[in-house]
């Protein structure tokens, strides 16, 4: 073996770490990708993205069946076979697991599995037990740690001695509850819940304060009366005082009462897996929640170590985490490049979806800009009449001096498919009245960003269908 290679040891095996990985080799540098579970490939695609997007589509189109607003096309309710939606979910798991991430192994002899349990010894010492047992001692040149997080279970009495889900055994459960007891109020809680309902279940949500209560109001309120229209019931400012298991059921206890189902699924956020890697041996600096803190170069506070997706102090989304491993990469290899998170966008995938970039109106205001805003509720937007489907709306916010566009809010069918146009204006300094003389097809729910743009100057209610 060549010892003048740049040696680079990987600690995990999920997008951030294959991201590194493969831009690491590309720069010339040998990898040891170390994975301590059964499983490559990180939470995305085996037990996250992939399935939930999976379980929510297939969702979706059994809630059109009985739900949707067009005459002439008969509604009917589905029998659904949850059995077989598994089957189908894990089988593009699966195949996804080995087209980007087994296939690439197979490929490029520069990247060395070892499958072991890693820990520091001291900051330029790894400890990898394997799964015989042996230990074995590596030294690379650098370190990236991509362990990423898993959920975060709350003390409450009692809830540890039942046999709850999390969205890992939610995901691939083969029966549907009667009645499932979902506890959280943010992304994984919303999504599943709204799916589970859709597929025929009676869901009750407890929310610890609001639905997505770290972004604009208006968002968690409305996505609340969408779920709540659907019949998810909504239950704000719950915190259980107690679970019990009976062998067949439930009980939550509240101070509101008792709340009893059959199945209870704990969605309150995830926490890093940083806690397996003897960070303190290394020195290696974490928030009070056990992240890695790094900056913006992926760098810790030990400066041969970086560390990259969710195990991070960074936000918790694998495009975030696969950026990151990538610049890590090249910062590790002798680059100088920096992550900018000023314009990412993210999306919430219930229905309507709820999708953010940049600043909201308070938070351009705390940092002392003068912020103007417009939103624009989607019965002015002529593909959501086409639709049938006018719930949510778009929010835009402003520099009021310059006009230049400093973020955007969007709950809509499909916002997802908007908010990144927002990005790439935001990117690109673009304002207000740029975005209002763009041109966007007709008939288009992006084309809402050019309308709501427009209220800033006129009364859009005043103009035609498709007026420039």
């Amino acid at each position: 073996m060549n010892t003048s290679i740049l040696h680079i040891a990987i600690v995990g095996s999920g997008s951030g770490a294959f991201a590194a990985a493969i831009e690491a080799v590309e720069h010339g540098a040998r990898v040891t990708l170390i994975e301590g579970g059964e499983l490559i490939g990180g939470t995305c695609v085996n037990i996250g993205c992939v399935p939930s997007k999976v379980m929510i589509r297939g969702a979706h189109i059994a809630h059109l069946q009985d739900h949707h607003a067009f005459d002439g096309i008969p509604r009917n309710t589905p029998r659904i076979d949850r059995r077989a939606m598994v089957r189908q979910q894990q089988q593009h798991v699966e195949h996804l697991r080995i087209a980007k991430y087994e296939s690439i192994l197979e490929s490029n002899p520069a990247i060395n599995l070892l499958r072991g349990m890693a820990h520091f010894q001291d900051a330029s010492t790894l400890i990898v037990r394997k799964t015989d047992g042996t230990e074995q001692t590596l030294r690379p040149d650098r370190i990236l740690l991509a362990v990423g997080a898993q959920p975060a279970i709350p003390a409450i009495m009692g809830l540890a001695e039942t046999p709850y889900w999390t969205s890992t055994e939610a995901l691939v459960a083969e029966t549907m509850p009667q009645h499932l007891i979902v506890l959280g109020g943010s992304v994984v809680a919303l999504e599943l819940a709204q799916a589970f309902r859709r597929l025929g279940a009676k869901v009750t949500l407890l929310a610890r304060s609001t639905l997505l209560s770290k972004e604009e109001p208006d968002l968690g309120a409305e996505l609340k009366a969408a779920l709540e229209d659907e019949g998810v019931q909504i239950d704000l400012h719950t915190v259980p005082e107690s679970v019990h298991y009976d062998g067949s059921g439930f009980v939550v206890r509240t101070v509101r009462g008792e709340i009893r189902g059959d199945q209870l699924l704990v969605a309150t956020g995830r926490r890093s897996n940083a806690s397996t890697l003897a960070l303190e041996n290394a020195g290696i600096a974490t928030t009070r929640t056990d992240n890695i803190v790094v900056d913006d170069h992926m760098r810790t506070n030990v400066e041969h170590i970086y560390a990259a997706g969710d195990c991070t102090d960074q936000p918790q989304f694998v495009y975030v985490a696969a950026a990151a491993g990538t610049r890590a990469a090249r910062n590790m290899t002798g680059k100088d490049v920096a992550l900018d998170l000023s314009t990412m966008p993210a999306v919430v995938f219930t229905d309507p979806q709820v999708a953010t970039v940049g600043l909201t109106e308070a938070q351009a205001k705390a940092q002392g800009i003068e912020a103007d805003s417009r939103r624009l509720d989607l019965e002015n937007v002529p593909r959501a009449l086409a639709n049938m489907d006018t719930r949510g709306f778009i929010k835009l916010v402003a520099d009021r001096a310059s006009g230049r566009i400093l973020g955007c809010q969007v709950l809509a069918h499909e916002g997802g498919e908007i908010i990144q146009t927002v990005a790439l204006a935001i990117r690109n300094r673009m304002t207000i009245a740029d975005l209002a003389d763009q041109l966007f097809p007709y008939l288009t729910m992006v084309e809402g960003l050019k309308i709501c743009a427009q209220t800033f100057t006129r009364d859009v209610k005043q103009l035609s269908c498709c007026a420039g």
